[in-house]
Order: C-alpha cells, then sequence, then structure tokens
C-alpha cells in the first residue's frame, strides 16, 4: 500500500508540472511575451496550491476516497485543459481570465494531493522517512516533467495531446489505488464509474486532437489549413486559401505569397545593391528562403550562411514543391550552408576563432521581437557581435516591426544599432499584408543609396527606394531605450503598441 502510494506521488508529480508546462507554453503561444505569461501563470498556479494545501485541513474523514475524487478531477480538468484553451481562444470575451480560472483550478487540485497522501500515509511509515520519501518522489517527478517536456512532448505529441496523455496518468492512478484498497473506500463503485468515464472521454480526446487543434486553428486562420506542426520552438502553420500561401509562427503572420516579394526585395536589395562586391552572404533568420532568394539574384555571391533555429522551417521550405516554387529551390543552392542554432551563441562562438569567417552583407529577417528569447537578438550585445564578422565596408540590415504601428518599437532598434557603434539609415515599404514596414540599415561608414538594382524586381527601383527613406511626422524619429538584454525594453514597447491592434 505504501509503496502504491509513493509511486503515484511521482506520477501525480509529473502530471501537475507537465499542466503547468502546458497552461505557461500555451500562454506565450497565443498572447506572446513568453516571460510575462510563464512568470504570471506559474505564479498563478504556485499560489493556488496554497490554496489547495490549506484546504485539506477540513478534509477529516475518508481521505483516500477524496484522492481518488481529486486524481479524477485533475485528469478531466488539467487533461482538457490545452483543449479548451484553443478551441476557446477566438471565442472567449476574456482569454485571459479562462486561461487564469483553469490555471487556479487545477493549481487548487494538485495543491490537494500531497497533504493528503502525507496524512494517508502517517500511520504507514514512521515521520522522517515519511517526508523523505514523499518529497524526494515528488521533485524526481518534476525532474522528469521537465525533461520530458521540451525533449518529447512538445516537438512529438504537441501540447493538445500531450494534455490529455497526462490526463489519463491522473486518471490510470485513481484507478489502480482505487482496486487494490477498494475495501478502505466507501462508495467505491461510484469512483470507479466516474474514473472509467473520465478515462474513456480523456483517450477519446488524445485520439482525436489532431481534430481538435484543427478545428480551433481553423477558426483562427484565414484560408485552409494545408501544414501544422509544433516545433521544440514555435507552432508552424501553412494556409492556402485561392493563390494566396501565407506562413503564421505561434498565430502570427510572417508572410503572404501574394505580397512578400514586396518585403523581402525591401530588406535585401537596398543592402545587395550598395556592396561592391558581396561574395559571402550571411542571413540570421530567413528559414523560409525567401531573402535567400533574392540573394542569390546576385551572380558575384559565392557563399552563403543561414542561421536559423528551428530545423523544421528549413526542412519544411527545402523539401515541400509548393514552397520551393515560391523560394525558387533557393534553400536548395550549393552555395548555401545551413546552421540551425540560436543566432547569439553561434556568434559568441565565432567571437572566439581567429579565424572566423567576414561577410560582405548580412541580411536579419527575424520574427517581431515579441518576447523576450526572440529580443535578446535586437539587443546592442547582440548587434555588436556583428562587428567581429563583418569588414569596415560591410553593410548589415535589420527588419524592425512597423514604424506607424510600433513607432517606438523601431526607432529602438534604430537607436540600439547607434549604441552598439553603427551608422544606421532607416528605411520603410509598404506591403499589403502588413501595411507600412520598416527596416534599419547598418555599416561602419556612412550609408550610400545604390544607382542601381538588379533588372527584373517587382517593386525596388531607383525611384521607389529614395521614397523608402522619407519618414513622414507620423513615422519620425522620436526618443527611445535602448534594448539592453537585462530590461529588453523593446519588448515593453512592442507588446504595449502592438496589443492596440487586433491584427496581433
Amino acid at each position: 500500500m505504501a509503496r502504491l502510494l509513493l509511486v503515484s506521488v511521482f506520477v501525480i508529480a509529473t502530471c501537475g508540472l507537465v499542466y503547468e508546462l502546458i497552461a505557461g507554453t500555451l500562454a506565450s503561444y497565443l498572447l506572446g511575451d513568453s516571460v510575462t505569461q510563464f512568470s504570471t501563470v506559474i505564479g498563478c498556479y504556485l499560489f493556488a496550491m496554497g490554496i489547495g494545501s490549506w484546504l485539506t485541513r477540513y478534509v477529516t474523514r475518508n481521505l483516500l476516497g477524496f484522492f481518488i475524487s481529486v486524481e479524477i478531477l485533475v485528469g478531466l480538468i488539467g487533461g482538457a485543459s490545452a483543449a479548451v484553451l484553443f478551441v476557446l481562444f477566438e471565442h472567449v470575451y476574456s482569454f485571459r481570465l479562462l486561461l487564469y480560472f483553469i490555471v487556479t483550478l487545477i493549481g487548487i487540485l494538485v495543491g490537494f494531493e500531497l497533504p493528503l497522501l502525507l496524512q494517508i500515509l502517517k500511520d504507514r511509515l514512521e515521520f522522517k522517512d515519511l517526508v523523505s520519501k514523499v518529497f524526494s518522489f515528488d521533485y524526481i517527478g518534476a525532474l522528469f516533467a521537465s525533461i520530458l517536456f521540451p525533449m518529447v512532448l512538445v516537438p512529438h505529441l504537441g501540447l493538445v495531446r500531450s494534455g490529455f496523455l497526462f490526463g489519463i496518468l491522473n486518471t490510470l492512478v485513481a484507478l489502480v489505488v482505487l482496486y487494490a484498497i477498494r475495501e478502505e473506500i466507501p462508495a467505491s463503485r461510484m469512483h470507479k464509474l466516474s474514473a472509467v468515464v473520465t478515462l474513456i472521454a480523456l483517450c477519446m480526446g488524445f485520439v482525436w486532437s489532431e481534430k481538435i487543434t484543427t478545428l480551433s486553428e481553423t477558426s483562427t486562420y484565414q484560408g485552409n489549413i494545408i501544414y501544422a506542426r509544433s516545433s521544440p520552438y514555435q507552432r508552424i502553420v501553412l494556409t492556402k486559401q485561392a493563390q494566396d500561401l501565407r506562413l503564421y509562427l505561434n498565430g502570427n503572420l510572417q508572410f503572404s505569397s501574394q505580397d512578400e516579394y514586396r518585403y523581402h526585395e525591401a530588406l535585401v536589395h537596398p543592402v545587395m545593391s550598395a556592396v561592391a562586391s558581396p561574395r559571402r552572404v550571411l542571413i540570421i533568420g530567413g528559414g523560409d528562403g525567401l531573402a535567400l532568394r533574392e540573394v542569390l539574384k546576385y551572380p558575384a555571391v559565392e557563399s552563403v550562411v543561414l542561421v536559423d533555429l528551428d530545423p523544421a522551417m528549413t526542412e519544411l521550405f527545402s523539401g515541400n514543391e509548393m514552397l520551393l516554387a515560391l523560394n525558387q529551390r533557393s534553400l536548395l543552392s550549393p552555395k548555401l550552408t545551413i546552421h540551425n542554432r540560436d543566432a547569439f551563441l553561434w556568434l559568441k562562438e565565432l567571437q572566439a576563432k581567429s579565424d572566423r569567417p567576414r561577410f560582405d552583407a548580412i541580411i536579419i529577417d527575424l520574427p517581431d521581437p515579441s518576447n523576450f528569447s526572440v529580443g535578446k537578438l535586437y539587443s546592442v550585445t547582440f548587434f555588436r557581435l556583428l562587428h567581429t564578422v563583418m569588414e569596415n565596408n560591410s553593410i548589415a540590415v535589420v527588419q524592425s516591426t512597423s514604424p506607424l504601428v510600433a513607432r517606438k518599437s523601431f526607432w529602438c532598434v534604430n537607436k540600439t544599432l547607434e549604441a552598439a557603434g553603427f551608422c544606421t539609415a532607416p528605411y520603410h515599404a509598404y506591403v499589403p499584408s502588413f501595411g507600412e514596414w520598416g527596416y534599419v540599415i547598418a555599416s561602419r561608414q556612412p550609408y550610400r543609396r545604390p544607382e542601381r538594382y538588379p533588372e527584373g524586381l517587382r517593386y525596388v527601383s531607383v525611384e521607389t527606394a529614395n521614397e523608402m527613406f522619407h519618414f513622414p511626422a507620423d513615422m519620425a524619429r522620436v526618443e527611445t531605450k535602448i534594448q539592453h538584454l537585462d530590461n529588453q525594453a523593446l519588448i515593453h514597447y512592442f507588446d504595449d503598441e502592438w496589443s492596440k491592434y487586433l491584427i496581433y
């Protein structure tokens, strides 16, 4: 009996932490700003566990029966939590209120578990063995969950299926304990019925997880979903409506095939055409190969290094025929070397090498700085690292969000590049899917606009480029802080400015 309950401690500790990680990850996927979401979800969850622990003082009879009931409820609510939150994201007035209500409810129920088990085991083990064994199994279960979640659950099962799986485990704990000591539990038949019904419902949810996820995303995205995958780093969704192919990362639009050429031509050509002979090029981000497509229009290019964190992106855009047609098979170019690495760490490692490569042009095509993990790639520390791989006449460009919608965010990127020792040349372009979009050129020498561009471009020309460098009053420079690693002012600007618009 005691051994069975100690094993139950390991299982329920694992399940409890997985529910917490699912809630934090899901909130960061849907709401952005991962540090804020994880901090508030964890804080709310731990506070709720404290409430649950305090409430156990009122449970004085039928402890085993109450424990079984708690396990069934935790399994049902925790197991279905990710599915419920995904499905209702677009359909409730306040998603945050729903999120924290579910997190609080799960936390209260999980808070009951250990105090109940301690009371149940107090007559079966000596006090010193009881405390040491219960908390040892609890902490081991938490460690197991923290390793399992990012390495197995998210990349291979996804959030919804993982939730159902651990709900099933919670319910199985209730059933195993129930059958092992049924003679000690009043109304065991009712408990069995509840556990079996819950188990069947969770198993059905596990089997239909993909359909549930597709249902929730169908109501979120325009067009038909033709590809959806959760990698360890992000949720990747491709949609297609008529001739419009769209990529979403964590729910945020990355491009529309109808007008992406405007964005990528504006990103690449003002830099590439300004370099006399761009033989060596570095692209940071840009795992879709669309910026690379523009880079390869220059015959002088001998080699390109592309550093993108997520191998799921580069694999998708180098293996799907429809996407290969869009990026003109650029990711299959023999001139290309791909590193699926964190660009910050990759540059730090190069900094220590005396024979590190130098690049004539650097294209930084990262997602918007909507969270702290991406924000470090817009920091003054990261921008200073660029100097280590640039020649005196090299030129870099950074996509820098909208100077119209997120004016402070845009000029914060510009000011941070200046603080890193660069001469800057900010500009913008109109992309219908996004509106006015901004870029900042960074170089050691003052930037000189090109006198010509490659033939066959659909948007960028000498005339349009001249207009790009002019900022009207509503996009003119404003004073901002510098983006440092320790405070990440840019993330706060971005969240504040974009949260006012429903498109984010």
